[in-house]
């Protein structure tokens, strides 16, 4: 009897790990879909010119996001990011701009002027993508992916102001 009081724990026991680990091996899965649902590469923007920019000829690289401003009192960051991009840009690193007018107007400028203020200020190299919106309702997908965890599967953040940073590593 002692003995079949055992075995009936060592088979209930067994049966509740393994329902465990099929959960836990359910709930990875789920997870690893959700994260791998969506990925930086899958991207396809237009950059100032209104040219298509696919992300995924960035696979293999560290990328820098910054949304960027011509009217603001950051706006000589473009220097910076430029000494940045051209260092690095042979070592597999680029930066990417995504001019935005989202705070106080300091983007008020057409594509055009954009590519122009950069090229004739700055002499900024860099892939900068058409003008577009990093907050609100009408956020660009991309900037949705940065911000929001349950598309880019790490974490939740807000676009507090121009120049903000996003490093994507390979």
């Amino acid at each position: 009897m002692k003995n079949i009081a055992i075995l009936a724990c060592a088979v209930m026991l067994s049966v509740s790990c393994q329902n465990h680990a099929q959960t836990k091996s359910t709930k990875t899965t789920e997870k690893s879909k959700t994260m791998t649902a969506q990925n930086i590469y899958q991207f396809k923007v237009k950059d100032l010119y209104g040219e298509t920019f696919d992300f995924y000829t960035l696979k293999g690289k560290k990328v820098l996001i910054v949304n960027t401003a011509s009217k603001c009192g950051l706006t000589p960051q473009y220097k910076d990011l430029e000494a940045l991009y051209k260092e690095y840009k042979d070592k597999g690193f680029t930066v990417i701009g995504f001019p935005a007018n989202n705070f106080a107007g300091q983007e008020p400028g057409t594509n055009e002027e954009i590519g122009a203020f950069c090229q004739q200020n700055y002499g900024v190299t860099f892939p900068m993508m058409e003008k577009i919106s990093v907050k609100g309702s009408d956020m660009a997908p991309i900037y949705q992916f940065l911000t929001q965890k349950s598309k880019n599967g790490l974490q939740d953040s807000d676009v507090e102001w121009n120049f903000q940073k996003y490093l994507i590593n390979e």
